[in-house]
Protein backbone atom coordinates (compact mmCIF):
# COMPACT_ATOMS: atom_id res chain seq x y z
CA UNK A 1 0.00 0.00 0.00
CA UNK A 2 1.16 3.52 -0.77
CA UNK A 3 2.55 5.64 2.05
CA UNK A 4 1.75 9.20 2.99
CA UNK A 5 3.47 11.53 5.44
CA UNK A 6 2.15 13.87 8.13
CA UNK A 7 4.08 16.73 9.72
CA UNK A 8 2.96 19.89 11.49
CA UNK A 9 -0.57 19.84 10.04
CA UNK A 10 0.60 18.92 6.54
CA UNK A 11 -0.29 15.74 4.67
CA UNK A 12 1.99 14.75 1.82
CA UNK A 13 0.67 12.04 -0.53
CA UNK A 14 3.20 11.07 -3.24
CA UNK A 15 0.70 8.67 -4.86
CA UNK A 16 -1.92 11.39 -5.24
CA UNK A 17 0.73 14.06 -5.86
CA UNK A 18 -0.87 16.25 -3.23
CA UNK A 19 0.32 18.44 -0.39
CA UNK A 20 -2.48 19.54 1.93
CA UNK A 21 -2.64 21.51 5.15
CA UNK A 22 -5.66 21.51 7.44
CA UNK A 23 -7.95 20.30 4.65
CA UNK A 24 -6.67 22.78 2.08
CA UNK A 25 -4.55 21.78 -0.93
CA UNK A 26 -1.25 23.63 -1.13
CA UNK A 27 -0.14 24.40 -4.72
CA UNK A 28 3.38 23.41 -5.80
CA UNK A 29 4.84 23.11 -9.28
CA UNK A 30 5.64 19.47 -10.15
CA UNK A 31 9.42 19.63 -9.75
CA UNK A 32 9.18 21.35 -6.37
CA UNK A 33 6.70 18.69 -5.26
CA UNK A 34 9.18 16.00 -6.37
CA UNK A 35 11.94 17.73 -4.40
CA UNK A 36 9.80 17.82 -1.24
CA UNK A 37 8.91 14.13 -1.59
CA UNK A 38 12.58 13.21 -2.00
CA UNK A 39 13.61 15.22 1.05
CA UNK A 40 10.81 13.76 3.20
CA UNK A 41 11.34 10.16 2.08
CA UNK A 42 15.07 10.36 2.85
CA UNK A 43 14.80 12.67 5.85
CA UNK A 44 17.40 10.68 7.76
CA UNK A 45 20.09 11.80 5.31
CA UNK A 46 21.70 15.07 4.36
CA UNK A 47 21.31 14.94 0.59
CA UNK A 48 24.00 16.45 -1.58
CA UNK A 49 23.02 19.26 -3.92
CA UNK A 50 24.24 17.33 -6.95
CA UNK A 51 22.09 14.29 -6.08
CA UNK A 52 19.03 16.47 -5.61
CA UNK A 53 19.57 18.14 -8.97
CA UNK A 54 20.23 14.85 -10.74
CA UNK A 55 17.05 13.34 -9.34
CA UNK A 56 14.62 16.25 -9.68
CA UNK A 57 15.99 17.93 -12.82
CA UNK A 58 17.32 14.79 -14.51
CA UNK A 59 16.03 15.65 -17.99
CA UNK A 60 16.77 19.39 -18.14
CA UNK A 61 19.73 21.74 -17.81
CA UNK A 62 19.63 24.01 -14.77
CA UNK A 63 22.15 25.77 -12.58
CA UNK A 64 22.43 25.30 -8.84
CA UNK A 65 20.41 28.49 -8.52
CA UNK A 66 17.34 26.48 -9.53
CA UNK A 67 17.76 24.25 -6.49
CA UNK A 68 18.31 27.25 -4.23
CA UNK A 69 15.12 28.85 -5.57
CA UNK A 70 13.18 25.60 -5.11
CA UNK A 71 14.28 25.23 -1.47
CA UNK A 72 13.47 28.89 -0.84
CA UNK A 73 9.97 28.41 -2.25
CA UNK A 74 9.37 25.23 -0.23
CA UNK A 75 10.46 26.95 2.95
CA UNK A 76 8.15 29.89 2.28
CA UNK A 77 5.28 27.50 1.53
CA UNK A 78 5.78 25.31 4.61
CA UNK A 79 6.51 28.16 6.99
CA UNK A 80 3.77 30.45 5.75
CA UNK A 81 2.09 30.57 9.16
CA UNK A 82 5.14 32.16 10.71
CA UNK A 83 5.48 29.44 13.35
CA UNK A 84 9.25 29.52 13.09
CA UNK A 85 9.45 25.74 12.64
CA UNK A 86 12.42 24.60 10.58
CA UNK A 87 11.43 22.17 7.85
CA UNK A 88 14.47 22.15 5.54
CA UNK A 89 17.88 22.81 6.99
CA UNK A 90 20.96 23.74 5.01
CA UNK A 91 23.96 21.46 5.45
CA UNK A 92 26.98 23.68 4.92
CA UNK A 93 28.96 22.90 1.74
CA UNK A 94 26.86 19.80 1.14
CA UNK A 95 23.14 20.19 0.56
CA UNK A 96 19.84 19.98 2.43
CA UNK A 97 17.96 17.76 4.88
CA UNK A 98 14.32 17.62 5.95
CA UNK A 99 14.46 18.51 9.64
CA UNK A 100 10.90 18.18 10.96
CA UNK A 101 9.39 15.12 12.69
CA UNK A 102 7.34 12.99 10.26
CA UNK A 103 4.67 10.33 10.80
CA UNK A 104 4.34 7.65 8.12
CA UNK A 105 1.01 5.96 7.57
CA UNK A 106 -0.82 4.05 4.82
CA UNK A 107 -2.37 6.29 2.21
CA UNK A 108 -5.89 5.19 3.05
CA UNK A 109 -8.93 5.80 0.93
CA UNK A 110 -10.43 8.65 2.94
CA UNK A 111 -10.80 11.72 0.76
CA UNK A 112 -8.10 14.35 0.63
CA UNK A 113 -8.71 17.72 -1.01
CA UNK A 114 -8.24 17.37 -4.77
CA UNK A 115 -8.10 21.11 -5.24
CA UNK A 116 -7.98 24.26 -3.17
CA UNK A 117 -11.49 24.64 -1.72
CA UNK A 118 -11.19 28.42 -1.74
CA UNK A 119 -8.78 31.28 -1.44
CA UNK A 120 -6.82 31.30 1.81
CA UNK A 121 -7.09 34.14 4.23
CA UNK A 122 -4.80 37.03 3.29
CA UNK A 123 -1.53 36.86 5.21
CA UNK A 124 -1.01 39.38 7.95
CA UNK A 125 0.56 42.65 6.85
CA UNK A 126 0.17 41.79 3.17
CA UNK A 127 0.45 45.39 1.96
CA UNK A 128 3.59 46.02 3.96
CA UNK A 129 5.17 42.78 2.74
CA UNK A 130 4.23 43.56 -0.85
CA UNK A 131 5.71 47.03 -0.63
CA UNK A 132 8.96 45.68 0.85
CA UNK A 133 9.26 42.95 -1.81
CA UNK A 134 8.51 45.45 -4.58
CA UNK A 135 11.18 47.80 -3.27
CA UNK A 136 13.76 44.97 -3.34
CA UNK A 137 12.71 43.98 -6.84
CA UNK A 138 13.09 47.52 -8.20
CA UNK A 139 16.23 48.48 -6.29
CA UNK A 140 19.16 48.70 -8.72
CA UNK A 141 21.50 47.46 -5.97
CA UNK A 142 19.63 44.14 -5.54
CA UNK A 143 21.44 41.19 -7.12
CA UNK A 144 19.85 38.57 -9.37
CA UNK A 145 19.07 36.11 -6.58
CA UNK A 146 17.53 38.88 -4.49
CA UNK A 147 15.30 40.02 -7.34
CA UNK A 148 14.15 36.48 -8.05
CA UNK A 149 13.34 35.96 -4.37
CA UNK A 150 11.41 39.25 -4.29
CA UNK A 151 9.52 38.29 -7.45
CA UNK A 152 8.58 34.94 -5.91
CA UNK A 153 7.22 36.65 -2.80
CA UNK A 154 5.21 39.05 -4.96
CA UNK A 155 3.68 36.10 -6.81
CA UNK A 156 2.68 34.57 -3.47
CA UNK A 157 1.10 37.85 -2.38
CA UNK A 158 -0.74 38.41 -5.66
CA UNK A 159 0.75 38.71 -9.13
CA UNK A 160 -1.88 41.12 -10.43
CA UNK A 161 -1.35 43.54 -7.53
CA UNK A 162 2.40 43.50 -8.12
CA UNK A 163 1.98 44.20 -11.85
CA UNK A 164 -0.35 47.11 -11.19
CA UNK A 165 2.35 48.74 -9.07
CA UNK A 166 4.97 48.79 -11.82
CA UNK A 167 5.77 51.95 -13.74
CA UNK A 168 6.87 52.17 -17.38
CA UNK A 169 10.43 53.26 -16.58
CA UNK A 170 13.55 51.08 -16.75
CA UNK A 171 13.08 49.77 -13.20
CA UNK A 172 9.47 48.81 -13.89
CA UNK A 173 10.42 47.07 -17.13
CA UNK A 174 13.11 45.08 -15.32
CA UNK A 175 10.68 44.20 -12.54
CA UNK A 176 8.13 42.94 -15.07
CA UNK A 177 10.84 40.80 -16.69
CA UNK A 178 11.59 39.10 -13.37
CA UNK A 179 7.91 38.54 -12.63
CA UNK A 180 7.43 37.05 -16.08
CA UNK A 181 10.51 34.84 -15.85
CA UNK A 182 9.82 33.49 -12.33
CA UNK A 183 6.16 32.64 -12.85
CA UNK A 184 7.26 29.14 -13.92
CA UNK A 185 8.73 28.58 -10.47
CA UNK A 186 5.61 29.35 -8.41
CA UNK A 187 2.35 27.43 -8.62
CA UNK A 188 0.48 30.35 -7.09
CA UNK A 189 1.72 32.81 -9.72
CA UNK A 190 -0.89 34.57 -11.83
CA UNK A 191 -0.68 35.62 -15.47
CA UNK A 192 2.00 38.05 -16.60
CA UNK A 193 0.73 39.06 -20.07
CA UNK A 194 3.38 39.82 -22.66
CA UNK A 195 1.29 42.44 -24.45
CA UNK A 196 0.63 44.33 -21.22
CA UNK A 197 4.29 44.81 -20.33
CA UNK A 198 5.06 48.24 -18.85
CA UNK A 199 7.27 50.09 -21.28
CA UNK A 200 6.55 47.65 -24.12
CA UNK A 201 9.73 46.99 -26.07
CA UNK A 202 11.89 48.05 -23.14
CA UNK A 203 10.35 45.34 -20.93
CA UNK A 204 10.66 42.69 -23.66
CA UNK A 205 14.31 43.60 -24.13
CA UNK A 206 14.86 43.30 -20.38
CA UNK A 207 13.27 39.83 -20.38
CA UNK A 208 15.36 38.69 -23.34
CA UNK A 209 18.54 40.00 -21.72
CA UNK A 210 17.66 38.28 -18.43
CA UNK A 211 17.11 34.89 -20.01
CA UNK A 212 20.06 35.07 -22.37
CA UNK A 213 22.37 36.22 -19.59
CA UNK A 214 21.42 33.28 -17.39
CA UNK A 215 21.57 30.75 -20.24
CA UNK A 216 24.46 32.00 -22.38
CA UNK A 217 26.93 29.68 -20.66
CA UNK A 218 24.78 26.74 -21.78
CA UNK A 219 24.02 27.81 -25.35
CA UNK A 220 27.61 27.77 -26.61
CA UNK A 221 28.29 24.29 -25.29
CA UNK A 222 24.97 22.93 -26.59
CA UNK A 223 25.62 24.46 -30.01
CA UNK A 224 29.08 22.88 -30.16
CA UNK A 225 27.68 19.50 -29.11
CA UNK A 226 24.96 19.71 -31.78
CA UNK A 227 27.57 20.57 -34.42
CA UNK A 228 29.70 17.62 -33.35
CA UNK A 229 26.66 15.32 -33.52
CA UNK A 230 25.85 16.48 -37.03
CA UNK A 231 29.46 16.12 -38.15
CA UNK A 232 29.60 12.58 -36.75
CA UNK A 233 26.38 11.70 -38.58
CA UNK A 234 27.83 13.15 -41.80
CA UNK A 235 30.99 11.09 -41.36
CA UNK A 236 28.93 7.91 -40.98
CA UNK A 237 26.90 8.78 -44.07
CA UNK A 238 30.05 9.45 -46.10
CA UNK A 239 31.81 6.28 -45.01
CA UNK A 240 28.81 4.04 -45.61
CA UNK A 241 28.15 5.76 -48.92
CA UNK A 242 31.69 5.07 -50.08
CA UNK A 243 31.51 1.42 -49.05
CA UNK A 244 28.13 0.86 -50.72
CA UNK A 245 29.28 2.66 -53.86
CA UNK A 246 32.34 0.40 -54.12
CA UNK A 247 30.16 -2.70 -53.68
CA UNK A 248 27.70 -1.58 -56.34
CA UNK A 249 30.52 -0.83 -58.76
CA UNK A 250 32.09 -4.19 -57.88
CA UNK A 251 35.41 -2.47 -57.40
CA UNK A 252 37.89 -2.37 -54.51
CA UNK A 253 37.57 0.37 -51.94
CA UNK A 254 39.20 3.57 -53.12
CA UNK A 255 40.81 5.23 -50.11
CA UNK A 256 40.87 8.68 -51.72
CA UNK A 257 37.18 8.45 -52.68
CA UNK A 258 36.29 7.20 -49.22
CA UNK A 259 38.19 10.08 -47.63
CA UNK A 260 36.52 12.57 -49.96
CA UNK A 261 33.03 11.35 -49.10
CA UNK A 262 33.89 11.31 -45.40
CA UNK A 263 35.13 14.91 -45.49
CA UNK A 264 32.13 16.05 -47.51
CA UNK A 265 29.81 14.37 -45.00
CA UNK A 266 31.59 15.96 -42.03
CA UNK A 267 31.46 19.43 -43.59
CA UNK A 268 27.82 19.25 -44.68
CA UNK A 269 26.62 17.58 -41.46
CA UNK A 270 28.67 19.82 -39.20
CA UNK A 271 27.69 23.08 -40.90
CA UNK A 272 24.03 22.10 -41.10
CA UNK A 273 23.92 21.07 -37.45
CA UNK A 274 25.78 24.24 -36.46
CA UNK A 275 23.07 26.38 -38.02
CA UNK A 276 20.05 24.40 -36.88
CA UNK A 277 21.58 23.66 -33.47
CA UNK A 278 22.38 27.31 -32.85
CA UNK A 279 18.81 28.28 -33.69
CA UNK A 280 17.35 25.60 -31.43
CA UNK A 281 19.66 26.38 -28.51
CA UNK A 282 19.00 30.12 -28.71
CA UNK A 283 15.22 29.66 -29.01
CA UNK A 284 15.10 27.25 -26.08
CA UNK A 285 17.13 29.60 -23.91
CA UNK A 286 15.24 32.78 -24.74
CA UNK A 287 11.61 31.63 -24.99
CA UNK A 288 9.52 29.77 -22.43
CA UNK A 289 5.99 30.40 -23.72
CA UNK A 290 5.06 28.93 -27.10
CA UNK A 291 8.20 26.83 -26.78
CA UNK A 292 7.63 24.49 -29.72
CA UNK A 293 6.74 27.37 -32.04
CA UNK A 294 9.92 29.19 -30.99
CA UNK A 295 11.99 26.06 -31.64
CA UNK A 296 10.47 25.62 -35.10
CA UNK A 297 11.26 29.25 -35.97
CA UNK A 298 14.76 29.03 -34.48
CA UNK A 299 15.59 25.79 -36.30
CA UNK A 300 14.18 27.09 -39.58
CA UNK A 301 16.09 30.38 -39.41
CA UNK A 302 19.34 28.72 -38.38
CA UNK A 303 19.08 26.13 -41.12
CA UNK A 304 18.12 28.66 -43.79
CA UNK A 305 20.93 31.07 -42.94
CA UNK A 306 23.71 28.49 -42.83
CA UNK A 307 22.33 26.72 -45.92
CA UNK A 308 22.25 29.92 -47.95
CA UNK A 309 25.71 30.93 -46.76
CA UNK A 310 27.19 27.51 -47.56
CA UNK A 311 25.61 27.48 -51.01
CA UNK A 312 26.93 30.94 -51.81
CA UNK A 313 30.40 30.03 -50.59
CA UNK A 314 30.49 26.78 -52.59
CA UNK A 315 29.34 28.49 -55.78
CA UNK A 316 31.88 31.26 -55.32
CA UNK A 317 34.75 28.84 -54.77
CA UNK A 318 33.83 26.68 -57.77
CA UNK A 319 33.46 29.72 -59.98
CA UNK A 320 36.86 31.00 -58.91
CA UNK A 321 38.68 27.67 -59.25
CA UNK A 322 37.05 26.12 -62.31
CA UNK A 323 34.98 28.83 -63.93
CA UNK A 324 31.87 26.67 -63.46
CA UNK A 325 28.76 28.20 -61.90
CA UNK A 326 26.84 25.32 -60.31
CA UNK A 327 23.49 26.75 -59.27
CA UNK A 328 21.63 23.45 -58.84
CA UNK A 329 23.02 22.58 -55.41
CA UNK A 330 21.10 22.77 -52.17
CA UNK A 331 21.09 25.76 -49.85
CA UNK A 332 18.70 27.98 -47.93
CA UNK A 333 15.42 26.28 -48.83
CA UNK A 334 16.76 22.87 -47.87
CA UNK A 335 18.15 24.23 -44.61
CA UNK A 336 14.82 25.89 -43.79
CA UNK A 337 12.81 22.70 -44.38
CA UNK A 338 15.14 20.43 -42.41
CA UNK A 339 15.49 23.01 -39.62
CA UNK A 340 11.71 23.28 -39.36
CA UNK A 341 11.34 19.52 -39.06
CA UNK A 342 14.11 19.31 -36.45
CA UNK A 343 12.58 22.13 -34.40
CA UNK A 344 9.13 20.56 -34.48
CA UNK A 345 10.45 17.13 -33.46
CA UNK A 346 12.70 18.53 -30.71
CA UNK A 347 9.88 20.68 -29.32
CA UNK A 348 7.37 17.83 -29.33
CA UNK A 349 9.83 15.32 -27.91
CA UNK A 350 10.88 17.62 -25.04
CA UNK A 351 7.52 19.20 -24.22
CA UNK A 352 7.87 18.02 -20.60
CA UNK A 353 10.86 20.36 -20.22
CA UNK A 354 8.66 23.46 -20.45
CA UNK A 355 10.60 26.42 -19.09
CA UNK A 356 14.01 24.67 -19.16
CA UNK A 357 16.72 23.56 -21.56
CA UNK A 358 16.02 19.91 -22.29
CA UNK A 359 18.75 17.33 -21.66
CA UNK A 360 17.20 13.85 -21.52
CA UNK A 361 19.50 10.90 -20.98
CA UNK A 362 19.45 7.15 -21.43
CA UNK A 363 16.60 5.71 -23.46
CA UNK A 364 14.80 9.09 -23.49
CA UNK A 365 17.77 10.62 -25.28
CA UNK A 366 17.83 7.75 -27.77
CA UNK A 367 14.08 8.04 -28.37
CA UNK A 368 14.39 11.80 -28.92
CA UNK A 369 17.25 11.28 -31.38
CA UNK A 370 15.25 8.65 -33.27
CA UNK A 371 12.13 10.85 -33.39
CA UNK A 372 14.08 13.86 -34.64
CA UNK A 373 15.85 11.69 -37.20
CA UNK A 374 12.56 10.30 -38.51
CA UNK A 375 11.03 13.79 -38.77
CA UNK A 376 14.05 15.01 -40.73
CA UNK A 377 13.92 11.88 -42.92
CA UNK A 378 10.28 12.57 -43.86
CA UNK A 379 11.08 16.23 -44.57
CA UNK A 380 14.12 15.27 -46.63
CA UNK A 381 12.14 12.75 -48.68
CA UNK A 382 9.43 15.26 -49.52
CA UNK A 383 12.05 17.88 -50.26
CA UNK A 384 13.96 15.72 -52.73
CA UNK A 385 10.76 14.59 -54.44
CA UNK A 386 9.91 18.26 -54.93
CA UNK A 387 13.25 18.87 -56.63
CA UNK A 388 15.38 19.95 -53.67
CA UNK A 389 18.99 18.91 -53.32
CA UNK A 390 20.53 17.65 -50.09
CA UNK A 391 24.11 16.45 -49.70
CA UNK A 392 24.14 13.39 -51.99
CA UNK A 393 22.09 15.04 -54.73
CA UNK A 394 24.21 18.21 -54.62
CA UNK A 395 27.38 16.13 -54.76
CA UNK A 396 26.09 14.16 -57.75
CA UNK A 397 25.12 17.34 -59.60
CA UNK A 398 28.56 18.79 -58.98
CA UNK A 399 30.23 15.59 -60.23
CA UNK A 400 28.12 15.69 -63.41
CA UNK A 401 29.74 18.98 -64.33
CA UNK A 402 33.17 17.33 -64.27
CA UNK A 403 33.22 14.23 -66.55
CA UNK A 404 36.40 12.81 -65.03
CA UNK A 405 35.02 12.83 -61.48
CA UNK A 406 35.01 9.53 -59.59
CA UNK A 407 32.29 10.75 -57.22
CA UNK A 408 29.44 10.08 -59.64
CA UNK A 409 26.65 8.31 -57.76
CA UNK A 410 24.78 6.78 -60.73
CA UNK A 411 25.46 3.27 -59.40
CA UNK A 412 23.27 4.07 -56.37
CA UNK A 413 20.26 3.74 -58.65
CA UNK A 414 20.61 -0.03 -58.51
CA UNK A 415 19.47 0.11 -54.86
CA UNK A 416 16.20 1.72 -55.94
CA UNK A 417 15.76 -0.43 -59.04
CA UNK A 418 16.18 2.37 -61.53
CA UNK A 419 18.86 3.29 -64.05
CA UNK A 420 21.09 6.11 -62.95
CA UNK A 421 20.49 8.67 -60.24
CA UNK A 422 16.70 8.86 -60.54
CA UNK A 423 13.96 10.26 -58.29
CA UNK A 424 13.63 7.14 -56.12
CA UNK A 425 17.37 7.11 -55.55
CA UNK A 426 17.39 10.81 -54.61
CA UNK A 427 14.46 10.29 -52.24
CA UNK A 428 16.01 7.23 -50.59
CA UNK A 429 19.38 8.89 -50.10
CA UNK A 430 17.64 12.03 -48.86
CA UNK A 431 15.71 10.04 -46.27
CA UNK A 432 18.91 8.34 -45.12
CA UNK A 433 20.69 11.70 -44.84
CA UNK A 434 17.78 13.21 -42.94
CA UNK A 435 17.62 10.30 -40.52
CA UNK A 436 21.32 10.45 -39.71
CA UNK A 437 21.42 14.25 -39.58
CA UNK A 438 18.40 14.62 -37.29
CA UNK A 439 19.55 11.80 -35.03
CA UNK A 440 23.07 13.17 -34.72
CA UNK A 441 21.83 16.72 -34.14
CA UNK A 442 19.41 15.69 -31.37
CA UNK A 443 21.91 13.35 -29.72
CA UNK A 444 24.50 16.11 -29.55
CA UNK A 445 22.04 18.82 -28.50
CA UNK A 446 20.80 16.67 -25.60
CA UNK A 447 24.29 16.39 -24.13
CA UNK A 448 24.42 17.81 -20.60
CA UNK A 449 26.94 20.62 -20.07
CA UNK A 450 30.05 19.89 -18.03
CA UNK A 451 29.81 20.32 -14.29
CA UNK A 452 31.66 23.64 -14.33
CA UNK A 453 29.06 25.09 -16.73
CA UNK A 454 26.23 24.25 -14.34
CA UNK A 455 27.46 26.43 -11.52
CA UNK A 456 26.28 29.97 -11.17
CA UNK A 457 28.54 32.72 -12.51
Amino acid sequence: MATRYRFDGFTLSPARRLLARDGRAVPLIPRYFDLLVLLVERRGEALHRRELMDRVWADVVVSEGALTQAVRTLRRTLEADGSGAEFIRTVSRHGYQFAHAVIEEPDADEPLPAADPGPPSPPAGVEERRAAALARLLDAATDDDGRREAAGELHALGTAAALSSLSADAAGARGWAYLRDTRWEHAEAGRVPVLAAPGGARAWAALAALRLRRAVRFVGERWAAASAGGAAAGAIAGLLGGIVLAMLRESPLDASLLLTLLLVGVVIGGLGAAGVGCGLAAAEAAVRSWRTLALVIGGALGGALVGAAARGLARGLLLTVSGEDVAAIGGGVEGLVIGTAAGLAWGWGTRGAEGFLAAPHGWRRARLALGTGLACAVAATLLTLAGGALGATSLHRLAERFPDSRVRLDAMGRLAGEPGFGPRTRAGLGAWEGLLFGGGLAWGLARRPRERALSEP
